[in-house]
This record gives structure tokens, C-alpha cells and sequence, in this order.
């Protein structure tokens, strides 16, 4: 069961939002993920800043991010991350975040 109640702001970084949070909400959370790498995996910290280099340059561009990239590296990390891991809880927050 889910602890978020979609359609309406709940959760960390308001997750839940029915139009989901803002590019800068995603910078933070890919920021915290990669922090959390360094400590939990560091073998994947690469994943993570390649999360932050993509929504970096949606920043700079203006342009969605690349979903594909992003996607590959979350579920990089996803099949590596063990249950219970603030590395994982911080990829599915950005896996539903961005509807992948």
C-alpha cells in the first residue's frame, strides 16, 4: 500500500502532486539521492550525478530531461539498492515523480 495520497500534496518534496513537482524538486531530491550514494553505494554515485547532469541541462535549455538517460541510471541503481535504503526510497521518489 502506498503511504502517498495520490491527487493531492503529500509526502517529501510534494510528491503526489497531480502535476507533479517542479524542476527544482527534482534537482534537490537528485542531489540528496547522490549524497545518499556516497554513503550507501558509492559504486553508483556515477548514476546519480548522471541524473544531475541531465536535469542541469533541462535547466539550462528550458527542455524536458531526458527521460531514457534518467530512466536507465534510477533503474541502475533500483536492480543494485537494497530494500530499506534511503537510495532506494529517493529513486522511487524520482521514478514516480517523473512517471517512468
Amino acid at each position: 500500500m502506498s503511504t502517498y495520497n495520490f491527487g493531492h500534496v503529500n509526502g517529501p518534496a510534494g510528491f503526489g502532486d497531480i502535476n507533479g513537482p517542479d524542476l527544482e524538486t527534482l534537482m534537490d531530491v537528485a542531489d540528496r539521492l547522490t549524497a545518499t550514494l556516497h554513503a550507501e553505494y558509492p559504486e553508483l554515485v556515477d548514476q546519480g550525478e548522471s541524473i544531475q547532469h541531465e536535469l542541469g541541462l533541462s535547466a539550462e535549455d528550458g527542455l524536458p530531461p531526458n527521460r531514457g538517460r534518467i530512466r536507465s541510471a534510477l533503474e541502475n541503481i533500483a536492480i543494485r539498492a537494497a530494500a530499506g535504503t534511503g537510495s532506494l526510497t529517493f529513486t522511487q521518489h524520482l521514478t514516480h515523480a517523473l512517471g517512468l
